[in-house]
This record gives C-alpha cells, sequence and structure tokens, in this order.
C-alpha cells in the first residue's frame, strides 16, 4: 500500500497512539517504513521567560522513550523521530525529506482556538505534497469502553 509513512503522534492518550501505530502497520508495505514523529512545540521568545534549555532536551528524551515503549509494545519496527518547533511545518518538511507517501494523524475535537488559527491536520492537508489520512477519534463512550477493556485485559 505505502512504502513510508509518517505517524505523527501528538500529546492524546495512549489509545489514540496505539490506534494509529497499529493503522500504519497495517497500511505500510513489506519492507516498508514507518516514521513515528512527534514535535515539541517550541516556546517562543524562551529567552524572555525563565525555562532552561535542558526543558527542551528533557521533553525530547521523554517523548523518544515513550514512542518506543508504544512501539515495542505493539511489536511494531519504526523509526522514532522527535524535533522541535512548529508541527504542521515539521510534519510536512518529514515527509518531503523522506519521500513519504502517506502522512498519518488523529483528529481531536476542534475548540476555539482551530477556528482562529486552524489546526495542524488542517494546515498538513492544505500543505502536503503526498496522501494525508485522518484517523478520526472514536466518541469518549467507546474509547473509555476500549480503555476498560484493555485495562481488565491487564488483570
Amino acid at each position: 500500500m505505502y512504502r513510508t509513512i509518517i505517524c505523527g503522534i501528538g500529546m492524546g492518550s495512549r489509545q489514540t497512539a496505539n490506534r494509529l501505530l497499529r493503522r500504519a502497520a497495517a497500511l505500510v508495505d513489506d519492507g516498508g517504513t514507518i516514521i513515528v514523529m512527534h514535535v515539541v512545540e517550541n516556546i517562543p521568545h524562551r529567552h524572555l521567560t525563565d525555562i532552561p534549555e535542558e526543558f527542551e532536551r528533557a521533553a525530547i528524551i521523554d517523548a523518544e522513550q515513550k514512542l518506543a515503549s508504544c512501539c515495542k509494545e505493539l511489536g511494531i519496527p519504526a523509526r522514532i523521530e522527535v524535533r522541535i518547533g512548529v508541527a504542521a511545518s515539521l510534519l510536512v518538511s518529514a515527509a518531503r525529506e523522506t519521500a513519504a507517501d502517506l502522512i498519518l494523524l488523529s483528529s481531536h475535537v476542534a475548540d476555539i482556538t482551530d477556528y482562529v488559527f486552524s489546526s495542524i491536520v488542517e494546515k498538513v492537508v492544505r500543505h502536503a505534497g503526498c496522501s494525508v489520512l485522518i484517523d478520526r477519534r472514536l466518541d469518549h463512550h467507546r474509547e473509555d469502553a476500549e480503555a476498560q477493556a484493555e485495562e481488565v485485559a491487564l488483570l
């Protein structure tokens, strides 16, 4: 189906991340590549705040460890990339750099900021040079039921 998939995983739930990873694994060609990408949004005017530079390094290491853990638990071989910057721009750039033929993202419930500034998903769809698949979030009732089922299975 797809040779190279950029799987953008944000700050959502672990269930959402797992769902995206499973979908990417189902869509990638044999011998294809899944690049799991997370973007730590850069903090504008960091030099005007008391946020230490180590914060960004710690955020990168934390995200890399969490993504690697998810991939390992699901048995999905993937390359992990964590970058600092503007998420939509970096996802589109990564797709161009790697000649990806699919970007896989999850949607979220829109809020007022999406209407004023537009969402990351909307920006990626508008600017990507490849296909973009948007995985719609399940309604909260079904997601809660899935989470409870997973907890029961772990007992």
